[in-house]
């Protein structure tokens, strides 16, 4: 496939890159910074510059035209609620519906464990921003004619793959995951046809990836 992921500098997107490459996959990276050109090219992807916070869904469908699927891991990163809403809200559903007009049926969204209308962030909460954005881009999502999966990982660890997780569909509650495993099970859904329609959240646990997935209802 060929395979664009936005936030392509993130520290998953840097972990799945060589996986989709070793897979057999082309890899375009969306970046928003030329100085990270060469770290991104030495995973094996494809480094595009583009500023997806300002790109209208006209552009964006020319950005994403050509492709087979898209991975959304872009975020402005908290602390700035005006542009986490500008991020992780307004541009990913502008690539939704830019999706939706380049005809690229597949979009996998990275997301968080506890998202959704029901998240229980207080609005005084500094990570309420980011709470209410993902809430409302995961529902915009969801009701798209797109094979989408949202994906859910709890807190996010540095430490090494294990090649397994535990899902909240087998009674996972929040906990943590390696950023290496987020990005085998992102890798893991893009190859399953199976997983598309399906919100997907998780924790490491015992269950091995692609079968943890799998038994997401």
């Amino acid at each position: 496939m060929r395979i664009l992921v936005v936030g392509g500098h993130g520290k998953v997107a840097l972990l799945l890159h060589p996986l989709l490459v070793e897979a057999g996959h082309q890899v375009t990276a969306v970046i928003r910074n030329p100085d990270h050109q060469a770290e991104v090219g030495a995973t094996g992807a494809t480094a595009t510059v583009a500023d997806v916070e300002h790109l209208g869904v006209d552009d964006l469908a020319e950005l994403l035209a050509g492709h087979d699927a898209i991975v959304w891991s872009a975020g402005a990163g908290g602390g700035n609620p005006a542009r986490t809403y500008a991020v992780d809200r307004d541009a990913a559903i502008r690539a939704m519906d830019a999706a939706t007009e380049a005809k690229i049926q597949r979009f996998v969204m990275v997301s968080y464990f506890g998202a959704g209308p029901e998240h229980g962030v207080d609005p005084e909460n500094a990570f309420f921003a980011y709470a209410d954005a993902k809430a409302t881009a995961d529902t915009y999502l969801e009701a798209t004619s797109l094979d989408w999966t949202i994906l859910r990982p709890s807190r996010l660890t540095d430490d090494l793959a294990t090649g397994r997780i535990e899902t909240a569909s087998q009674g996972a509650t929040a906990g943590s995951v390696s950023r290496a495993d987020v990005a085998a099970v992102i890798a893991n859904v893009l190859g399953d046809p199976a997983t598309a329609r399906q919100a997907i959240a998780f924790n490491n646990g015992a269950t091995p990836i692609a079968e943890a997935v799998r038994s997401t209802p």
